[in-house]
């Protein structure tokens, strides 16, 4: 994203929005360094995949993050 990354955007939506208007955030992403999960976990994100990603793992984090 030219503006700003996935953390912030994350960020952003985090304090922005009201508990009940939150949406499920599920990085798809092909950085996978120690570490990069966990700080998108702690910037608000729900989920984490990365890529390339099948459709088996694609349908599974929309599933699990679905409720």
């Amino acid at each position: 994203m030219p503006e700003m990354d996935g953390l912030e955007a994350s960020r952003r939506i985090r304090k922005s929005l009201p508990a009940e208007r939150q949406p499920k955030i599920i990085a798809m992403t092909a950085y996978t360094q120690p570490g990069d999960k966990e700080q998108g976990l702690r910037a608000g994100m729900d989920g984490y995949i990365s890529k390339p990603v099948t459709m088996e793992v694609l349908k599974e984090a929309l599933e699990k993050f679905a409720k």
